[in-house]
């Protein structure tokens, strides 16, 4: 399937054709929250009884792809990169506090949005698996938030 982005402010919609596709970061970041939906939705065995997600592992992957859809979104905007700084490791990736020093100066809601969603999205979910049907919810309404932060600071 194929995305094309839709009226501004709408999620990003599937199209079966070969028309060209938008380079958009926004549009991007809805297809992953789309991906993570679908994830939990179709795969994810909610116990209705419990309100938890039985399988683990789409939890995990749910949490992967709503970070990601958020690093997207942050990425078109502030186009973070990483600090130079005496860690062990190779140093090669960006790191959360590369994020919050580029948001916090711009944005304190956004930045409430991102550290509370790394929390959520990137610890509880991608690496814990937290199985709550509210946590997971809660992480997709911080993703759509993040996403819908930038995409109003990309317009001004």
């Amino acid at each position: 399937m194929q995305y094309l982005c839709g009226v501004k402010g709408n999620a990003a919609m599937k199209k079966d054709t070969n028309k060209e596709l938008v380079n958009d970061p926004i549009c991007e970041a809805r297809r992953y929250v789309d991906n993570a939906k679908e994830a939990l939705d179709e795969r994810g065995k909610l116990n209705y009884e419990t309100r938890l997600y039985e399988d683990e592992k789409y939890v995990k992957a749910a949490g992967h792809y709503l970070w990601h859809s958020v690093l997207i979104a942050l990425d078109a905007v502030f186009h973070v990169k990483k600090a130079k700084r005496n860690r062990k490791g190779d140093g090669s990736h960006v790191d959360i506090d590369d994020y919050i020093a580029a948001v916090s100066p711009r944005d304190k809601k956004l930045l409430a949005y991102v550290v509370t969603g790394y929390k959520i999205l990137h610890v509880a979910m991608g690496y814990d698996g937290a199985s709550s049907k509210a946590t997971c919810d809660d992480g997709i309404r911080i993703a759509n938030e993040v996403i819908n932060r930038c995409e109003t600071l990309m317009a001004s």
